[in-house]
């Protein structure tokens, strides 16, 4: 009876650690997955855009260890939460200038010379109003624009409501479905060819910008890897946009990535900078806006798959997201210094 007694007395103190654990095992399995440096699998790849919401709540777990007075699962939890929120919560912090000294005083010197306003939009098939393009560029004033998604018929509308009057300088290469994309400037432009996957036509060029020289522009758009045949065009458009070195370098469009995907932190780790990471809002979704969008019949939250990144000796001076009619991306927008010609 003792023993019968003392099995029926142990097993709720064995139930509630092992619900303890339960709650730990699936964030680390994330925080693990997120820390390696590679795509790991297909389905990560989709899934790891949300680890912003899974940081969030991931808190969870260190509650139900709390509540079930497990000691060492309170320990892991906490430690799985901190690896996920240092992951993320970086991004909602403004950091204009990098901690290194020799690179401060690199981009230091670049905040002497011109502004540069780079504007982005994901046009959706090319279903963007043209005029409504149009007004956000009068109301902008950019100096570069990058256009993903421009079909043939969103070009002729948009020269027609009076874009190239705006930006003259034009590296057009729209074509139909998602492929087609677009580069246009106040400045003299001098365009360039890139590699190109699945038939895509990332427009790229280098801008003759007044007060700064040279500054190499690409406008990405790799394909969605929503499907598991399409990842491998995703995967090597991405590998094959160019490292920062040479003239100033300016990524800029939907790279249907965040900040979580190994592929743009190879980026990251290569120089480059997230205009708005660097600015605090590094978290505002930019897609989906304004549209239902699902996987598998579920609800996709907003992630941040549109970005700047910006050569290191760039400085970072405003950043913000613009709402257009009928797409479901958010344009974005980059106020960036670049170093004066000679520094």
């Amino acid at each position: 009876m003792a023993r019968l007694t003392a099995g029926w007395v142990g097993r709720p103190g064995r139930w509630r650690g092992l619900l303890a654990w339960l709650a730990i095992a699936p964030f680390a399995l994330w925080a693990l997955l997120r820390l390696v440096p590679g795509d790991v699998h297909f389905r990560w790849v989709q899934l790891v855009a949300f680890t912003p919401y899974v940081a969030l709540a991931s808190v969870v777990a260190p509650l139900v260890a709390l509540l079930v007075r497990r000691r060492a699962a309170l320990v892991a939890g906490l430690a799985v939460t901190a690896t996920l929120a240092a992951c993320v919560l970086p991004r909602a912090l403004s950091d204009p200038f990098p901690h290194d000294p020799a690179a401060a005083g690199v981009r230091a010197a670049g905040a002497t010379g011109p502004v540069l306003r780079v504007l982005s939009a994901n046009l959706l098939y090319g279903s963007v109003p043209p005029a409504a393009l149009v007004d956000l560029v009068r109301r902008l004033r950019p100096d570069v624009l990058t256009l993903q998604e421009l079909t043939p018929q969103a070009s002729a509308g948009l020269r027609a409501a009076g874009l190239t009057t705006l930006l003259p300088y034009a590296d057009d290469r729209a074509q139909e479905g998602s492929g087609g994309s677009g580069l246009f400037t106040r400045f003299p432009l001098r365009p360039e060819d890139l590699s190109a996957f699945d038939g895509r036509r990332q427009a790229a060029g280098i801008v003759e910008v007044p007060g700064a020289g040279p500054v190499a522009v690409v406008s990405v758009h790799p394909c969605a890897p929503r499907y598991a045949f399409r990842f491998r065009c995703w995967s090597r458009s991405l590998a094959a946009l160019p490292d920062p070195g040479g003239p100033v370098r300016i990524l800029s469009g939907d790279f249907n990535a965040t900040l979580d995907h190994a592929r743009v932190r190879r980026l990251l780790d290569a120089g480059y900078r997230d205009a708005a990471d660097a600015t605090g809002n590094g978290l505002a979704g930019t897609w989906p806006y304004r549209r239902s969008s699902d996987f598998r019949g579920l609800p996709v939250p907003p992630v941040t798959i549109d970005h700047v990144l910006v050569d290191p000796r760039v400085a970072v001076r405003a950043f913000g997201v613009h709402g257009l009619p009928v797409t479901d991306h958010r344009a974005i927008f980059a106020e960036l210094v670049l170093p004066a010609t000679g520094t």
